[in-house]
């Protein structure tokens, strides 16, 4: 019961969708209706709001961290529900019932629930990320990557419940960015800072 509880309050958590609502309070409209349409900090850039896309990024990946955290404090530290919550907040993100299910991509709430499960991972992953953008110069590609080690870094350190989470968490960004893997493999994926009004989007 413990873990359907810290499930569901994590995957209430993750369907805010703060990107919609700061563009909004804004005054710049509906985010959906926007760019790619995606409320992750990504799009929520394009609007040229650089500040709104920083704010969009520490929230959503703060929605992530707060479920773990939360779901630790009921659980004593329990590993299972812990997990558990930062996979619903996650899974919250990308699908959002308040939004009929159409939600962001997932990496900022995955990055904060790394980051509340183990920092060493979270910090490991954003090395892979850093690098990936550097050398490839595509968000999309360097975010796959960072998702991919992340289940291997937690079998690593030995957490094993993390590690399942992160699997699914891995596999639903993979499913997300389906359409930014075929533009990867057909060349005509957008690279960091360039700029246009298509319907691409790369993370987030």
């Amino acid at each position: 019961m413990q873990e359907i509880v810290t499930f569901v309050l994590g995957y209430l958590l993750g369907s805010i969708p703060f990107g919609l609502v700061l563009v909004r309070m804004a005054g710049l409209g509906d985010i959906r209706k926007i760019g790619s349409g995606n409320i992750g900090a990504t799009n929520v850039y394009r609007t040229g709001r650089p500040a709104l896309a920083l704010a969009t990024l520490v929230l959503d990946a703060s929605k992530g961290a707060i479920a773990v955290v939360v779901a630790g404090l009921l659980s004593d530290w329990n590993s299972g529900p812990m997990a558990l919550a930062g996979a619903g907040a996650f899974l919250g993100h990308c699908f959002p019932v308040w939004l009929g299910f159409h939600g962001g991509k997932g990496v900022a709430t995955y990055l904060g629930t790394g980051l509340a499960l183990d920092w060493r991972v979270a910090g490991l992953c954003a090395l892979v990320w850093l690098i990936g953008a550097g050398i490839t110069r595509y968000s999309s590609a360097a975010a796959l990557a960072a998702t991919l080690v992340a289940p291997v870094l937690f079998l690593a350190f030995g957490e094993l419940a993390f590690a399942a989470a992160a699997v699914f968490m891995t596999a639903l960004v993979y499913y997300r960015h389906k359409e930014n893997i075929a533009r990867l493999r057909a060349g005509t994926e957008s690279k960091i800072g360039q700029k246009g009004t298509s319907a691409q989007t790369r993370s987030g």
